[in-house]
């Protein structure tokens, strides 16, 4: 891993708003395009310091970038929606901003600007989650 890519999950998991931290790592993506039915999605980096104060070393930060279920939705290929999705809320789960849950399993690890991503199709998220504590 590279260090830049280190740097950037620390800061991602001290954080105070997890969403704009990952938006503003990864940068503009509105001149890229994700093809098909396909999803990005940035891997959740759970804090720094957990609810009971404790300090998680940067190898257990690392972990969540290979072991992580949890995703942010940064964009959307054109096909990304379900046949079984009623007309008007096709495609709501790939929404930019949401938190999705996947099987790492079923997404292509990439980085973008060095921020871990996964390229999910959208019949493999599983659930759409307010909060990205409530699934670890």
């Amino acid at each position: 891993m590279s260090v830049v890519t280190a740097r950037k999950l620390q800061e991602l998991s001290q954080a105070k708003d997890p969403i704009k931290a990952t938006m503003a790592a990864v940068g503009d993506l509105s001149k890229e395009e994700v093809c098909s039915d396909m999803v990005l999605a940035a891997t959740y980096i759970r804090p720094e310091k957990t609810i009971g104060g404790i300090i998680r070393p940067i190898d257990n930060i690392k972990e969540d970038e290979f072991q992580g279920t949890v995703f942010l939705v940064l964009k959307a290929g054109p096909l990304a929606f379900g046949d079984w999705e009623p007309d008007d809320q096709k495609g709501r789960l790939a929404e930019t901003g949401n938190w999705i849950v996947a099987a790492i399993k079923d997404g292509w690890a990439i980085n973008v600007n060095g921020v871990p991503c996964r390229l999910i199709p959208y019949e493999r998220i599983r659930m759409k989650i307010s909060n990205p504590d409530l699934v670890f």
